[in-house]
């Protein structure tokens, strides 16, 4: 007897913090950026200061390495009131060359989930950010070979999950995204109808934070603690 198809024959995943580690090259240049200007202010204003320029900066220069780069050079001029040096720019710049260049670091059971995964099911990258640096982690982490599709896209939002899902002429009822950002990843794939698992990551950027009031608007919530958790529940829920 044939076997039925599986509830969610595609299978979409985030890829920053979900398949391998990015947050933490992030905090960790932040934390480098705030030693840089620490002779101008302290580490909490400088912080917040650079969060509000990066989300200011989000509509002009997109998500990634590149617009959180300009963001700091921006973020210096102001805090040093243009007293900021060539050679201190000259160190943020490098500082984001090595965070491009960081090494790819999968996070745990990711190549066993998808192994099992890619027999039955249809699986997908969906990305939010720079491409070309996008394009890099992905061929570097190895893993380009469990996915069948592969999309990189300038934010995710319900516009942007329905384009792709008309693209690639799949049903909403059948789609499932898997990713660690309840803003990105899950509230916009429900928006749409559509289903969604969120991976929490031990840390997230604030402004991929989402209230405790806008989650109760989504009953359909469906948190699992490891992805390595997530063959079992498609295994429960046929």
């Amino acid at each position: 007897m044939q076997e039925s198809q599986p509830r969610f024959p595609v299978i979409a995943f985030d890829a920053d913090d979900t398949l391998w580690r990015n947050e933490d090259i992030f905090m960790s240049a932040q934390g480098e950026f705030m030693a840089l200007l620490a002779q101008y202010h302290d580490q909490e204003f400088i912080r917040s200061h650079l969060g509000d320029v990066q989300i200011r900066n989000l509509k002009h220069f997109g998500y990634g390495i590149k617009g959180f780069t300009l963001s700091m050079i921006e973020t210096a001029i102001e805090l040093t009131e243009g007293r900021v040096t060539g050679q201190q720019i000259h160190s943020i710049i490098e500082l984001a060359r090595r965070m491009l260049a960081a090494p790819i670091e999968l996070l745990p059971n990711i190549k066993s989930v998808l192994k099992t995964l890619q027999k039955e099911h249809t699986l997908m990258i969906i990305t939010k950010g720079d491409l070309l640096d996008q394009e890099s982690k992905v061929a570097r982490s190895g893993l380009a070979k469990y996915f069948d599709i592969i999309e990189v896209t300038s934010d995710k939002n319900p516009a942007a999950y329905n384009s792709i899902l008309s693209k690639h002429k799949i049903s909403h009822d059948q789609f499932l995204m898997v990713g660690n950002s309840l803003k990105s990843d899950v509230l916009p794939v429900f928006d749409i109808g559509a289903q969604a698992i969120h991976v929490p990551y031990h840390t997230t950027w604030a402004h991929e934070e989402v209230s405790a009031m806008t989650l109760e608007k989504y009953p359909q919530l469906v948190t699992l603690e490891s992805i390595s958790l997530l063959p079992e529940w498609l295994s429960q829920h046929k």
